[in-house]
């Protein structure tokens, strides 16, 4: 597939900026129009890379028959063969296929889901296209398209740079360089390696300052990094923590079964019973109580829990964070936009002139003065203030559309509503005051700069500055004001004051200066001399779902702590709002009270972990934080949006990266991505990974309690010597039907109240820890007793034969098993809990057991079925002993569960 709009007689990176237009046949300062982008994308086809070459369905399936459970069941149907049962031997044959094609079955459909949470996950690039700025799927770039990138972007693709301002990108993920690279756009020599190549950007690596504009030259596998992908084979498939905590646990349980198989035998043999019948069983006994689904169903219970997830607007990245997620118990979060609703407006201006409250409507055009001085707005010194808000700006706000679309940091998208809202023409503004150099805000500076070339003669709408070149400027007050000249100190304080009285209100403030020249300034155009205009107070009311939001994560033992880069008086003030901190809370560290944790007292150290409110913090300080909480022993979650959060989203144990205002490097180091921005949807997830954790472990509760109930009904009744309870091919039956639906029901519950009002669990606890085992001998032991009960009872008291009575054990064990599912909900034992649970909520229980009672139905009713279960004829008392045998063990549990107090 050709990828040029035409051939290039040189390399890409010797093409000039000046002969980009005709090379790749755009106007750099409209870019592409939509049918010419239309035209190159069907030509070139999506800017995406070949994906790796998946697992097909054969590889899936012949998957299925390699683990050492299908060698043992191998090893059972060949001793079968071999003892001339065919019978018994292709129906351990028939476990196989079942096992083997529900796996297959359940595997196919997780990587369906998978799949459809990459397609929900796909990432933005803006570009400039019919002379505006618009953002589309990174996929939908084309050859010849203008990039526009800036810090905390990821990039979308190859291109030529022909337009920076202080940009720096990593490409350590492409050259292995850990230094941010400056760009330039000259052009290097023609035998430049990539890492030299300075006037490129390369798909896949990360702005780290500033911002430029670029000429797409490559997509997909023509990029550096698609070729690099092309010659690099496919990583094996590894297993989650999780999978290798079952996997171990179920080699342990093949062992202890084997060994007590063999002990079987060995008493059988030393009584002088029938060898072939004793090893018949033992290798039944061996094969049923092996839990083959259970790896299996854990993976369709993570893949699961994540797609209900996506559909709550919180994107999981990883099967393995899903456990952590449900063990955090402490979150730092942001302010902006996750406690608040990142609608922010121009609430209120300060001038050295006064003070006014606005009412703003962008949509109607209005402004109104609510408090303070009527006439401030319309004074030269407050549109002056303006103009720099909207020419010091790398947002846009497009009008043509409706509704308006929004593109760029809320902050200054409100702004250019401000402006649009009093009736100006934001885009004839831009072009009256062109653009020639701009410095980018960093954490460092807390500043942002432009430099203008005023057009003296079309100064229409807006007072002439004068001078021939125009700096803006807007930061933080304090940053601000400390390049301003002319301002004594009784103004610096009282501009001070009115910033903290704003803040102390919940407001954002920036503080906004200008200068003009006649001469063409240097580099440091925003360093000195400014002229102070004014600071804006911006107001982003709270959500309202995070109050309760905070009270559920109080109720479930997690503390959360705001973090954020704003004025210390104005976090206060939202986490207040909130209900983050009480009323009266007045504790708020900045970063000049963080010293480095190695540096750090005791008492310092205790300080710092009662505050819950962080302001003025920067990204060093916040792997302090979380390196202090880890040590701690706390499982950590970490919101982030920008690319300097992306140092802390990766130390975390659960980095949270924000979809909606976040930047791409964030997204790509997070474990979670929220579509919403929303601290209520962070709190849905480690709910819902609570319920994903909890249910594996009751499917495993499950399955191993069913399981050693099998081994212990042939075992008991072996060592005791009153007969054979359950014939081999009776066991296996009820291996199947008890091993595949309800554990799968069990696994993708939907919901359990009861997990949020307790504390986290411990992530490096196993999945059961000793009063969970102690629980699986008790259930084994009640539905043992039962089923033998009702053993004994058939043969010495109703005087049935032998067949009949193991006809009867065989549903008793198997209708026990299936109520068995009844006691496994949560909470303290009460009448009402009994019958209104999590358990009995989950539909797909109420139709696993349906499935299963309809496969037990066939198995008396089908004559086949009949004849190879060896199943004998019932009467009525049979089955009230059948339903005896089921209730009994519920019973039995309940009633311990409320003596001893033993719960979920």
């Amino acid at each position: 597939m050709t990828t040029k709009a035409s051939n290039p007689p040189m390399l890409p990176h010797q093409i000039p900026v000046a002969g980009l237009p005709d090379q790749f046949k755009v106007d750099l300062q409209r870019g592409l129009t939509d049918a010419e982008a239309k035209q190159r994308f069907d030509e070139h086809g999506p800017n995406a890379l070949q994906e790796a070459k998946r697992e097909s369905a054969f590889q899936i399936a012949v998957r299925q028959f390699n683990s050492i459970i299908v060698w043992i069941l191998a090893a059972a149907a060949v001793i079968s063969f071999v003892l001339e049962d065919t019978v018994e031997g292709w129906a351990i044959i028939a476990v196989v296929l079942i096992n083997a094609i529900t796996g297959f079955v359940l595997e196919w459909n997780a990587q369906q889901s998978m799949d459809a949470l990459r397609q929900m996950d796909t990432a933005p690039a803006r570009v400039l296209r019919n002379g505006r700025v618009h953002e589309i799927s990174s996929e939908e770039l084309t050859i010849g398209d203008v990039l526009i990138v800036e810090a905390g972007d990821v990039v979308a693709a190859d291109a030529n740079l022909f337009d920076v301002n202080q940009l720096e990108v990593n490409e350590s993920s492409l050259t292995g360089e850990s230094l941010p690279v400056a760009k330039q756009t000259d052009t290097p020599e023609a035998d430049a390696p990539l890492g030299d190549q300075y006037n490129r950007l390369f798909k896949g690596t990360a702005v780290t300052a500033g911002n430029g504009k670029a000429v797409v030259t490559g997509i997909g596998q023509e990029t550096e990094l698609g070729k690099i992908a092309t010659m690099v084979e496919e990583a094996e498939r590894t297993a989650t923590p999780l999978e290798e905590k079952l996997d171990s646990l179920a080699r342990v349980l093949i062992w202890v079964t084997l060994g007590l198989a063999i002990l079987f035998l060995g008493v059988g043999l030393l009584r002088g019973e029938e060898p072939e019948s004793l090893i018949k069983t033992s290798v039944a006994l061996a094969i049923a109580a092996i839990p083959e689904g259970m790896s299996v169903v854990s993976t369709i219970a993570l893949a699961y829990g994540m797609l209900r997830l996506a559909r709550k607007k919180v994107i999981v990245k990883r099967l393995s964070a899903v456990e952590t997620l449900g063990s955090t118990n402490v979150i730092f979060t942001d302010k902006t936009g996750t406690l608040t609703q990142n609608r922010i407006e121009v609430h209120a201006i300060q001038t050295p002139e006064g003070y006014a409250e606005l009412q703003i409507d962008a949509a109607a055009k209005t402004q109104r003065v609510s408090a303070g001085d009527q006439a401030l707005p319309a004074t030269d010194n407050s549109q002056l203030l303006m103009l720099t808000g909207i020419l010091c700006n790398n947002a846009d706000y497009d009008t043509d559309q409706e509704p308006h679309k929004e593109i760029g940091d809320p902050v200054e998208v409100a702004l250019l509503k401000w402006a649009y809202s009093t009736g100006k023409d934001i885009d004839t503004l831009k072009s009256q005051w062109p653009r020639q150099a701009e410095k980018a805000f960093s954490s460092d500076t807390r500043i942002m700069g432009t430099l203008h070339e005023v057009n003296a003669g079309q100064l229409a709408e807006m007072p002439a500055p004068g001078g021939k070149y125009f700096v803006a400027v807007k930061g933080a007050i304090e940053e601000v004001m400390e390049r301003c000249t002319g301002l004594d100190e009784k103004t610096r304080q009282a501009q001070q004051d009115v910033s903290e009285q704003m803040a102390a209100d919940g407001l954002r403030t920036l503080g906004f200066a200008c200068r003009t020249t006649d001469t063409r300034p240097g580099d440091d155009f925003a360093g000195s001399d400014l002229t102070y205009l004014g600071l804006i107070g911006f107001l982003d009311p709270p959500r309202t779902e995070v109050t309760p939001a905070l009270e559920e994560c109080r109720k479930a033992g997690i503390k959360v702590i705001m973090v954020t880069g704003d004025h210390p008086a104005t976090a206060l003030t939202i986490a207040r709002q909130v209900k983050l901190v009480d009323e009266d809370e007045t504790l708020v560290l900045t970063g000049k009270d963080l010293k480095p944790i190695g540096e750090l007292s005791d008492a310092e150290k205790a300080r710092i972990m009662e505050s819950r409110v962080f302001a003025r913090v920067n990204p060093a300080q916040k792997l302090d934080m979380i390196d202090l909480y880890q040590q701690h022993g706390d499982i950590v979650g970490m919101t982030g949006d920008g690319v300097n959060d992306a140092p802390a989203l990766k130390k975390s144990d659960i980095g949270i990266a924000m979809g909606l205002r976040g930047t791409q490097v964030a997204a790509e180091t997070a474990d979670m991505v929220l579509k919403d921005d929303s601290f209520a949807s962070i709190v849905k997830a480690i709910g819902q990974g609570r319920v994903i954790f909890e249910n594996i472990r009751k499917f495993v509760l499950f399955l191993l309690s069913c399981n050693l109930s099998e081994i212990f009904v042939v075992t008991f009744a072996g060592f005791l010597n009153v007969g054979n309870p359950l014939l081999p091919l009776q066991i296996l039956f009820i291996n199947i039907v008890t091993d595949v639906f309800p554990a799968l029901a069990l696994g993708v519950g939907r919901e359990n109240r009861q997990l949020m009002h307790e504390p986290p669990r411990d992530p490096k606890q196993p999945i059961l820890i000793a009063a969970d085992w102690r629980l699986v001998v008790a259930y084994a032991l009640a539905m043992t007793l039962s089923v033998l009960g009702i053993f004994w009872i058939g043969i010495h008291e109703l005087g049935f034969t032998q067949a009949e009575a193991n006809t009867v054990t065989f549903y008793s064990l198997s209708v026990a098993q299936l109520f068995h599912v009844f006691n496994l909900y949560s909470g303290d034992v009460t009448f009402g809990r009994l019958f209104k649970n999590e358990i009995t909520r989950n539909k797909y229980i109420w139709w696993a057991i349906l499935l299963c009672t309809g496969i037990l139905l066939l198995t008396y009713f089908v004559p086949f079925l009949r004849s190879v279960l060896s199943i004998q004829e019932l009467t009525a008392a049979p089955l009230e002993l059948i339903l005896a045998a089921g209730l009994l063990p519920v019973l039995l549990i309940q009633l311990l569960r409320k003596v001893t107090g033993w719960g979920h």
